[in-house]
């Protein structure tokens, strides 16, 4: 579709803000709203239901009714299977749509909406579906005049509370396995990223996902999503976002009825480029497509690039000759790679991150400054330093945004302990065409995922989440479902 075709449906979309709690449509009970406008270049799009305290308190409410009448929870995993299987086929029959409110909320390329977001989350809400019927129970090898049978059943009510930077693909990590569990869901997406998540709701319910299993009330963190945490009847709270607000929530979990709490919080994560490599040209296009997809908004986006000094200066090179086709540039256009940063503060956050490294005594070698301003949206251009510490503010804290830091070694083992000597431990890469050197590094990096000679491999069937303060939570796939349910063993005596 032509970029033009593309603005033409953004000025004719309807869009609802309102929020969606036990299968209707309705604004907060608090009579509250929010103007939601586009980074692309500042416009409304609509005005969104500003949930609070009440409108979570009635979503719950519905959850647990749903819950306890077995709607959904008690209905047989074949059937809800096939229910998420038409949930994942509507998603698709309106990728279009889907994929235009994803890039007028947060900003992104709509080239990725189309290609990686809609897809993403239609596959992950499809593999979960068709995951929940083959998986088995136990019986335990007691002795013969016992029976002892473990078995999965689901939590309850499930609180989800998701970022803005892939809001289709974070809402399908969270509602698809709580949901194919049984599970009543309860979703609060970012106010910064609200649309396509109230959209899906409307998806589910058209797929036969029964009223009051599945709500989402867009709002603020600090009103709708603390009010999720606290609730004394909500007996799960899932969470993507910032390491701090991922411990605020753990602190609010254990304040009301000690709900399960499960984070999948930042990351700084390191891209370790030995002399050995085995492609360079390859390990240039990882570092470089890496960090600065989706803006750079990424949690595991590999923002630390060490590099062996004795190709350390042939690397930035063939880094400064990628640079140019990084520019910012309209997101309707369908030749754009990237976009815009999600909003204002952000990308005053970002710009800020860029002069404490100019500060610090990093040398900035490419962009770094806000572009397309005339448009009245948000962007910055991509920024590359060289002779970066590992002490400094870029080096230790998440910005973000697209700013990658060079940093040399001549040992592996010492890039491995400065790679380790962060907070976080989400993702880390190695590459290295020695196997026994590669792997003795991936075992030595303290992160929930290594890549070895490449970066960003990913599949549904792998597990996603950190170590350290990047959270403790693993998103995608079978380990999901241990969030989501209880084990319960049932002894009986039969002699």
């Amino acid at each position: 579709m032509a970029d033009a075709l593309w603005h033409e449906r953004a000025l004719a979309l309807n869009i609802d803000g309102r929020a969606f709690i036990n299968g209707e449509r309705a604004w907060s009970r608090t009579g509250q709203q929010f103007d939601k406008h586009s980074p692309i270049d500042g416009r409304k799009l609509a005005a969104v239901a500003r949930c609070g305290a009440p409108d979570v308190d009635a979503a719950v409410q519905g959850a647990r009714a749903a819950f306890e009448d077995g709607r959904w929870s008690g209905m047989a995993p074949a059937k809800r299977k096939r229910v998420l299987i038409r949930f994942a086929d509507l998603i698709q029959q309106n990728a279009a749509e889907l994929a235009l409110l994803e890039t007028l909320d947060m900003g992104k390329p709509i080239k990725y909406s189309q290609s990686v977001d809609v897809g993403a989350a239609a596959n992950c809400i499809r593999w979960y579906g068709e995951a929940v019927d083959k998986v088995y129970d136990e019986i335990a090898p007691t002795a013969s005049n016992s029976l002892a049978l473990i078995t999965r059943e689901p939590v309850g009510v499930v609180g989800a509370v998701i970022p803005w930077n892939y809001p289709m693909i974070m809402a399908a990590w969270k509602i698809a396995p709580a949901l194919a569990a049984g599970n009543s869901v309860v979703l609060k997406p970012s106010e910064k990223a609200p649309l396509t998540s109230l959209r899906l709701a409307e998806l589910a319910l058209a797929a036969g996902i029964p009223p009051g299993v599945f709500s989402v009330l867009p709002g603020f963190g600090n009103e709708a999503g603390s009010a999720l945490a606290l609730h004394m009847d909500v007996d799960c709270i899932a969470f993507t976002g910032s390491t701090r607000v991922g411990k605020q929530i753990m602190q609010m979990a254990g304040q009301s009825n000690l709900k399960r709490a499960w984070t999948e919080l930042g990351g700084k994560s390191a891209n370790i480029v030995c002399a050995d490599c085995p492609d360079l040209d390859a390990a240039v296009e990882a570092a470089v497509g890496s960090i600065y997809f989706n803006q750079g908004e990424s949690c595991n986006a590999p923002s630390r690039l060490f590099v062996e000094e004795s190709i350390r200066e042939r690397f930035i090179e063939k880094a400064l000759a990628m640079m140019p086709r990084y520019q910012p540039g309209d997101p309707l256009d369908e030749a754009t790679v990237m976009g815009a940063i999600v909003d204002e503060v952000q990308m005053k956050t970002v710009l800020g991150y860029i002069e404490a490294g100019l500060q610090g005594g990093a040398r900035l070698l490419a962009g770094g400054g806000r572009e397309r301003a005339q448009s009245g949206g948000y962007y910055v251009a991509p920024a590359l330093f060289d002779q970066v510490d590992s002490s400094m503010k870029i080096a230790q804290e998440e910005i973000f945004g697209p700013v990658l830091s060079v940093l040399g070694f001549t040992d592996v083992q010492d890039a491995v302990k400065q790679a380790n000597a962060t907070p976080y431990g989400l993702q880390a890469a190695v590459w290295s065409a020695n196997m026994s050197k590669a792997i003795q590094v991936a075992r030595a990096l303290r992160a929930g995922t290594v890549h070895v000679n490449q970066y960003d491999g990913d599949d549904i069937t792998v597990p996603f989440g950190g170590y350290k303060q990047s959270g403790n939570g693993r998103d995608k796939s079978l380990h999901a479902f241990d969030k989501y349910t209880e084990l319960k063993t049932t002894w009986i005596q039969i002699g």
